[in-house]
């Protein structure tokens, strides 16, 4: 195998994808490692822009021998590959970098961004089907049933995934509150929390002081806790939550953080809607009587 294949390099996920092109080489077609040498010789910054048809294009075969190639890797598929190899751009010194790879990856080109954003979002949501625990998901579905009250937090750009979810436990009937503050100030919401409650973390990118916090006082009181985020996060805070759940987080930035964090708390909150029907038409029946009241 040549030794364009097997060269070193800083980024781990890269150095573990040539060590398994080198254990599989004698294993594929040509085809097989003419993709393998396509993905040894593109550089970590550029193989995150890149879709399967354009892996296919440079290695001359197609975007289906791409993803057998990948799936023969062990790997589920370019995403899950992307994933790993975005790991090092998270540190706030790489983000300026990031975002010039981003900007030079579209070449300014209105239908070129527009393919890159549909592609990646795909591709997000791909790889969020294939991952998801559903054990995780239905277990973190029973909390919320169970709950007395059900408290969402993310910060950022998480917070329009947490107040989109209490706006819909409260028209599907649920008593639900998003916590909105921070520092000094969310003390006071944290005194809210009690034994029967599920609070929910919205933290797919990285874990802020806050963050910590929220989870820190429920714990305290016993409450259920249910956090969203990244694999390395949710791994690494696994004892001290009730449930897990794996939300890749965007490993380029064209697409927005919250894309499959939406898509969990949709399904997570439709799941309790259809747990009790009744429930949830009477409380639609009250909130269409509202708004008729008001005019609307």
């Amino acid at each position: 195998m040549a030794d364009d294949v097997t060269g070193v390099t800083r980024n781990p996920a890269i150095a573990e994808l040539r060590a398994r092109i080198r254990d599989h080489w004698d294993d594929f077609t040509p085809a097989s490692r003419a993709v393998c040498r396509s993905l040894s010789e593109i550089s970590p910054e550029r193989l995150l822009y890149l879709s399967a048809a354009e892996l296919g294009q440079a290695s001359k075969t197609s975007n289906a021998t791409v993803v057998r190639t990948l799936q023969s890797l062990g790997y589920a598929g370019l995403a899950e590959l992307k994933d790993r190899v975005a790991s090092p751009f998270q540190h706030p010194s790489r983000r300026e970098e990031r975002l010039r790879s981003r900007i030079e990856s579209t070449g300014g080109d209105p239908k070129h961004v527009w393919d890159r954003v549909i592609t990646e979002a795909i591709e997000r949501i791909e790889f969020l089907n294939q991952h998801m625990a559903m054990d995780a998901y239905q277990e973190a579905v029973r909390l919320m049933l169970d709950a007395r009250e059900i408290a969402t937090y993310g910060f950022g750009a998480n917070y329009v995934a947490a107040e989109h979810l209490t706006l819909k436990l409260r028209r599907f009937g649920r008593r639900s509150r998003c916590i909105q503050t921070a520092g000094f100030r969310l003390a006071d919401d944290l005194l809210a929390i009690g034994a029967d409650d599920v609070v929910i973390v919205i933290a797919p990118g990285r874990l802020v002081i806050d963050a910590e916090i929220v989870i820190d006082r429920a714990r305290a009181v016993g409450a259920g806790i249910i956090l969203l985020s990244e694999q390395l996060i949710a791994e690494r805070l696994a004892a001290d939550v009730t449930v897990a759940i794996h939300v890749p987080n965007t490993v380029t930035g064209i697409t927005a953080e919250v894309l499959t964090t939406i898509v969990t708390t949709d399904a997570l909150a439709q799941a309790v809607a259809a747990a009790d029907t009744e429930r949830t038409m009477e409380s639609a029946h009250t909130l269409e009587s509202l708004r008729q009241q008001l005019g609307f």
